[in-house]
């Protein structure tokens, strides 16, 4: 892999920023606290994201380096802080999962081992999501003294009420064919093939143009908590403005005259 050029001058500590082609990769590099999101890590995180954001890249990539994928928060930062530290250090949180779903490219989290806790919020809140066999998921707050209030809110969208319910309750961990059939997850594979099946499912995920799936992706998390009527006038609205853009015209029309479309990212 090599370092975009306009992604070169980050200089972070806890992340590592790889591309390769249109899709970047970012790795949460703290493998010795099991890339556990202390304050500066989260932190870094967010200055990744908004980094890509900002390239032409089409795709990003969320892995994790060491034996798991994420630990969730870091106790060794919380344990003894004040209300003030606490609110910061959620606020934080809550900054980077939403920005992970308002960057215009496609996120898929890659994960090869434990997501557990804020760890697996942060699974929950990319887009896509692929997993080795190995792997497992988990909001243990349910059988400690502290619940995991912020994560579910990611995750219970991801697997509804009952299942929801289940997982933070008891705080035990399932593995990764259940966290599939549930839907946090697209795809479970062995660990062997799992950088082979996150670049596949991004590669498809991201033909077509840039700009109309951006905007297909903030479109879609807009009308997902609206009830049904008020998220078919905003798709519809949306929809009815983004037929008038070039590469909605272009598409049509390489269509109709069976070519390869043109497109301009506009």
């Amino acid at each position: 892999m090599s370092t975009s050029t306009d992604l070169a001058g980050l200089d972070l500590e806890h992340v590592l920023v790889t591309r390769a082609g249109d899709h970047v990769t970012i790795t949460m590099n703290r493998p010795d606290r099991r890339n556990a999101l202390s304050l500066a890590h989260m932190r870094e995180l967010i200055v990744a994201f908004e980094a890509v954001a900002e390239s032409d890249a089409t795709g990003i990539i969320v892995a994790g380096n060491g034996p798991v994928f994420s630990a969730g928060h870091d106790f060794a930062d919380m344990a003894g802080a004040d209300l003030g530290f606490m609110r910061e250090l959620l606020a934080t949180c809550t900054e980077l999962m939403l920005l992970v779903q308002r960057v215009p490219q496609v996120v898929l989290a890659r994960v090869h081992g434990l997501a557990t806790a804020a760890g697996c919020q942060l699974v929950s809140s990319c887009d896509l999501a692929v997993a080795a066999d190995s792997a497992g998921f988990a909001a243990p707050g349910g059988k400690g003294g502290w619940f995991c209030h912020t994560p579910m809110v990611g995750i219970s969208r991801n697997i509804g009420r009952k299942r929801a319910m289940e997982l933070s309750l008891t705080g035990d961990t399932i593995d990764a064919d259940t966290a599939a059939e549930w839907g946090l997850l697209n795809r479970v594979v062995p660990a062997d093939t799992l950088d082979d099946a996150a670049a596949e499912l991004l590669g498809r995920a991201t033909r077509g143009s840039r700009f109309s799936k951006g905007l297909g992706k903030q479109t879609l998390y807009a009308h997902l908590d609206l009830d049904l009527e008020s998220a078919y006038r905003h798709a519809l609205e949306v929809m009815a403005s983004a037929s008038q853009t070039h590469d909605a015209q272009e598409g049509m029309a390489s269509f109709l005259e069976k070519r390869r479309p043109d497109f301009q990212n506009r």
